[in-house]
């Protein structure tokens, strides 16, 4: 198939639009949700069309960093919305690296019953919680099994 000359070329790759300032405050104020634990603002938007799985700059997602600060409710509220436990950052940690390393095991147990890999990022979850002498943690693991 041959291009028409007349009809202007179409670029293959083009831009992402651009947020305005109030946009990128309100997905801003997401993620410091997530980091505070407010779901009953968050959950809203979540299931208003906010991508469940929406990441930041560094691939952090919301359930990472519910995880990472230690937000149970939110973090089984973003799982019960459809949220991927093994969404994976930039730095190769997972939500249940994150809540191994913080050592709570109320986190660990909600991520693994809801079907987190213990091996997905870049080290497993048992390695993790060796690493950061998480002991408290390993039986826990060990009873999920490494999926």
């Amino acid at each position: 198939m041959t291009e028409n000359p007349q009809q202007p070329h179409q670029p293959q790759d083009q831009a992402a639009p651009q947020l305005t300032e109030d946009e990128m405050a309100y997905v801003l104020s997401l993620f410091e949700m997530a980091r505070t634990g407010d779901t009953e603002s968050l959950l809203p938007a979540v299931r208003a069309g906010v991508p469940v799985n929406l990441t930041n700059g560094k691939g952090d997602t919301l359930l990472i960093l519910a995880a990472y600060h230690q937000r149970e409710d939110t973090v089984a509220a973003l799982l019960e919305a459809g949220a991927d436990p093994d969404r994976v950052n930039d730095n190769g940690q997972t939500a249940l690296m994150s809540a191994v390393f913080r050592g709570n095991g109320t986190i660990v147990r909600t991520l693994l019953e809801a079907g987190a890999s213990q091996t997905a990022g870049a080290h497993s979850a048992l390695d993790f919680a060796r690493v950061f002498e998480r002991t408290d943690l390993i039986p826990v693991l060990e009873e999920y099994g490494a999926r």
